[in-house]
C-alpha cells in the first residue's frame, strides 16, 4: 500500500522513537548547535551512529511487521541555519540527508515498501518560546525553501514537528501544501490542551484545515508524555467532536513535566518501556491514534514494547 493508503487503512503504525536527544546524551556526538543532528551525515563515526538508531526502529517494525515511520534528520536544517553553520548555497543538505535516509530503508527488502520516510521540519526559532514564531506569510516564505527541496528528494510525506505557536504552523502549512504530497503538523501543547501560545488544539486544528488546501493528511502531538496527551484530548474533544478523527498520532516522550520544565532539565526523566507502552497503548483504544512513536527519554526498546502490545 502507498503511504496515504496505509494511513487510511492500518490500525495502527509505528513512528521512531527518540533520534536527537539520544545523540545528546551520547559523550561521543558533538551536535552542531545550529543544525544539530543534519551534519552528521558527512562525517564518520557520527554518520554510523545514526544510522544504527535508525536501523533499530526499522528492526523493531519489520520483527513485528508493522508499518514503520522514520523521519529525516533535518528538523534544524532550514536556510537560516544552515548558513550559520558554514554550509554554502550549493550544498544539498536536506537532499542528502532524505537521501542518507532512504539508503537505509532500501537495504530492508519486502519490508522497506512498508516502512515510509517523512521530510522533518521545524520552526524557526525555539520551540519553547512561542514569542519566537513567524507570522502566517513570513512563515510560508521562510520554510519554502525547507519543504520544496525534501519533496524533490523523494520523501513519502512533509511533517512538521514540535510547534508552539498557530501563526507558524498555519504558514508551514501553506508551503507544504505547493508541494503535492501528503503532509502532517505536530504540536507541542500542554495538559489543557492549549499549544504554547495559549490556542486550543481544537481551533489550531480547525483553523488551518478552514485556511489551506489541501489541507493535511492529519495532525499529531510531539514531545509530551501519553498522560498528558490523553488529559488534554479528553478536554479538547468536549470542544470539538471533529478533532479525534483529525489526530493521527502521538510521538510521545517519558517525562510528565511541563514543557518549560522539560527544557531546562539537566537530566534525562525516563520511565521503563513497558510502563510507556502502556501508555501508549490507552492512547490507541481511547481514541483511535495510529500513529504511535517516542521522543525524548525513549529508545529502540520502548518502540518495541508499544509493537509487542500492539500485536498481543
Amino acid at each position: 500500500m502507498d503511504f496515504e493508503t496505509t494511513i487510511e487503512q492500518a490500525p495502527f503504525i509505528l513512528a521512531e522513537g527518540s533520534v536527537i536527544e539520544r545523540l545528546r546524551r551520547n559523550p561521543e556526538i558533538q551536535l552542531d548547535p545550529h543544525v544539530l543532528n543534519a551534519g552528521l551525515i558527512y562525517r564518520e563515526p557520527q554518520r554510523s551512529t545514526l544510522a544504527q538508531i535508525y536501523r533499530q526502529y526499522l528492526d523493531v517494525g519489520r520483527a513485528y511487521d508493522l508499518p514503520m515511520i522514520v523521519l529525516t534528520p533535518t528538523w534544524r536544517a532550514n536556510l537560516q541555519r544552515l548558513r550559520e553553520a558554514g554550509f554554502s548555497p550549493d550544498d544539498d543538505v536536506n537532499g542528502d540527508c532524505a537521501h542518507f535516509l532512504n539508503s537505509i530503508r532500501g537495504k530492508y527488502g519486502e519490508y522497506s515498501e512498508k516502512a515510509f520516510m517523512g521530510g522533518l521540519v521545524g520552526c524557526k526559532g525555539d520551540a519553547y518560546r512561542p514569542e519566537e514564531a513567524l507570522a502566517k506569510e513570513e512563515a510560508a516564505a521562510f520554510h519554502r525553501f525547507q519543504v520544496r527541496i525534501l519533496t524533490a528528494a523523494g520523501v513519502d510525506f512533509l511533517i512538521a514537528s514540535t510547534l508552539p505557536a498557530l501563526s507558524e504552523a498555519l504558514g508551514i502549512a501553506s508551503a507544504m501544501a505547493e508541494c503535492g504530497i501528503p503532509f502532517f503538523l505536530s504540536f507541542l501543547i500542554r495538559a489543557s490542551g492549549e499549544l504554547l501560545d495559549g490556542t486550543s488544539l481544537a481551533e489550531a486544528v480547525a483553523t488551518i484545515d478552514s485556511e489551506v488546501n489541501p489541507r493535511p493528511l492529519g495532525y499529531l502531538v510531539n514531545c509530551v508524555h501519553p498522560s498528558v496527551f490523553e488529559e488534554a484530548l479528553e478536554r479538547q474533544c468536549e470542544l470539538s467532536k471533529a478533532l479525534p478523527g483529525r489526530i493521527a498520532g502521538l510521538q510521545a516522550n517519558t517525562s510528565r513535566l511541563p514543557p518549560e520544565e522539560l527544557d531546562s532539565l539537566g537530566v534525562l526523566d525516563s520511565e521503563e518501556p513497558e510502563q510507556f507502552a502502556a501508555a501508549m497503548l490507552r492512547v490507541h483504544e481511547r481514541f483511535g491514534i495510529k500513529i504511535l512513536g517516542g521522543c525524548c527519554g525513549t529508545d529502540h526498546r520502548h518502540i518495541e514494547s508499544i509493537a509487542k502490545k500492539l500485536r498481543g
